[in-house]
């Protein structure tokens, strides 16, 4: 089964990002950074994705997130789905920390479920013809709003979501242009994605 070993976010300051996510998430082999100033504005077309156990460690991972110096883009809120809050990285990536559960069933813990890779893509049904082609298995698909590949034993899955409610999501204007500012590493690589993203081959 194709995975994603990891990914590397392109960054102004590699020593302060490299900080920000061992200090907030307690990341350190699944987002990697490097060195680039490819020019970008606005949104990048893509989000990172924590899912954790309970709505206490959603609250103990943005406070983290913030005491590091992420800006917060929506505050931790409870609705019909769970819980979540999303803030933006000081080096721009966008992080969503969300859980399904609806009460706490344990003492807070920054533990982390899984991490979720969601491209934003302009036609998810062409995207999901793209990727099943290079081994990627469908877990879930809802026509040609959302579409989340298997991960398997992968460190990071993958989703698709329209380019417009991913923005929507997250708060923030679908609008922006320039770099992604994303390398994906993969057994699946070396490619360039219908929307532009960048995928690695990873190391044998």
């Amino acid at each position: 089964m194709t995975s994603i070993d990891s990914v590397t976010l392109e960054v102004a300051d590699p020593t302060a990002a490299n900080h920000f996510y061992a200090t907030a998430f307690g990341l350190h082999t699944q987002v990697r950074v490097r060195a680039a100033e490819a020019p970008t504005t606005g949104f990048r077309g893509f989000t990172l994705s924590l899912t954790v156990s309970q709505p206490a460690n959603v609250n103990a991972l943005i406070d983290a997130a913030l005491d590091a110096g992420a800006t917060p883009l929506k505050p931790v809120t409870k609705s019909l789905w769970g819980c979540g809050g999303v803030v933006q990285a000081p080096d721009g990536t966008i992080w969503k920390v969300a859980t399904s559960a609806k009460k706490d069933t344990a003492p807070a813990t920054r533990r982390i479920d899984d991490i979720v890779l969601l491209l934003g893509v302009t036609d998810v049904a062409a995207s999901k013809r793209f990727y099943t082609g290079r081994g990627l298995a469908v877990a879930k698909s809802f026509g040609r709003m959302y579409v989340e590949f298997a991960a398997g034993s992968s460190p990071v899955k993958l989703a698709l979501f329209r380019r417009r409610a991913l923005a929507k999501d997250v708060g923030v204007s679908p609008d922006g242009t320039g770099s992604h500012r994303l390398v994906i590493c993969s057994s699946a690589g070396p490619f360039t994605d219908p929307d532009g993203f960048t995928w690695k081959a990873a190391p044998a």
